[in-house]
């Protein structure tokens, strides 16, 4: 999966693509490049960004959607948004799949995270689009903050709500993903230890995406190392998560990280891999 920023703020490629024709030359070089998936998102989800709201968002990703889709008709797209509005007009403008950071359960508070029953869950707009258009969706793990009371128990129980709401809506099994949320209500070591036991994620029965791409433990690890010399890194965390059961790698780097890919890929399966 390829990152497609079409924001000015994003925490390593903010800015980088001011206009739908930059857009649709990062797109091609992208799949030329050998990605299989393009995510296209219109607000940065870094530390302290700020929110925008659907309009501004709209403004940002339909243009490139729309010429993303014009230029590569083939070309999986998915839309990464929390939004269930943005999601829907997205999937209608082209778009085929929606990545959500917050995993149908945006506005849910922490406490109500720990003590949902399925008796009086609220319905999750987001999984309400994502069933009436039929479309894949990815369910990442998220929470407010990073007060965790068990750290794999939470993880596995917020996953489980995320499921719940989903599949509560209609949202058929075979279109769910799970994403752990490496970055994402964690520090360094639970980012670590996340990646470390991705197999308890996997072990959910879902295909899983691991987005570790340039992110800021990989900088912590390497000495403080910029996200733009994160490249070695990110190479070790896409190896170790292929190796754990990940099913999908999500980069802004997809030439350099294509060789450790299939390499990480022939390991897996051993005596069945065939040239």
């Amino acid at each position: 999966m390829g990152v497609l920023n079409v924001t000015p703020d994003s925490f390593s490629d903010g800015g980088e693509l001011p206009t739908p024709q930059a857009v649709v030359d990062r797109a091609g070089k992208m799949l030329e490049q050998g990605a299989d998936v393009l995510d296209l998102g219109g607000e940065s989800t870094r530390p302290d960004a700020k929110p925008v709201d659907a309009t501004i968002e709209l403004m940002r990703v339909l243009p490139a959607l729309e010429s993303v889709r014009k230029a590569f008709p083939a070309a999986p797209i998915s839309i990464d948004t929390y939004k269930a509005e943005v999601a829907e007009a997205a999937v209608k403008a082209g778009a085929d799949m929606v990545n959500d950071i917050w995993g149908c359960a945006h506005g849910l508070t922490s406490a109500g995270r720990h003590h949902w029953k399925p008796a009086n869950l609220q319905q999750s707009p987001m999984a309400q689009v994502v069933a009436k258009l039929k479309c894949p969706i990815i369910l990442m793990h998220n929470r407010p903050d990073k007060n965790y009371e068990d750290f794999w128990k939470d993880v596995v129980h917020d996953l489980s709500l995320s499921l719940m709401l989903a599949q509560w809506a209609g949202v058929a099994r075979e279109q769910i993903w799970l994403d752990p949320g490496f970055g994402f209500a964690k520090d360094a070591a639970q980012n670590l230890e996340v990646l470390k036991n991705l197999a308890r994620v996997t072990a959910l029965g879902f295909p899983v995406l691991l987005g570790t791409s340039r992110k800021s433990t990989i900088g912590r690890v390497l000495d403080n190392a910029p996200a733009t010399e994160r490249l070695d890194g990110t190479a070790a965390t896409v190896v170790w998560g292929i190796q754990q059961g990940a099913a999908m790698v999500r980069l802004h780097d997809i030439a350099p990280m294509k060789k450790f890919i299939r390499m990480a890929d022939a390991i897996r399966a051993g005596a069945e891999w065939k040239d």
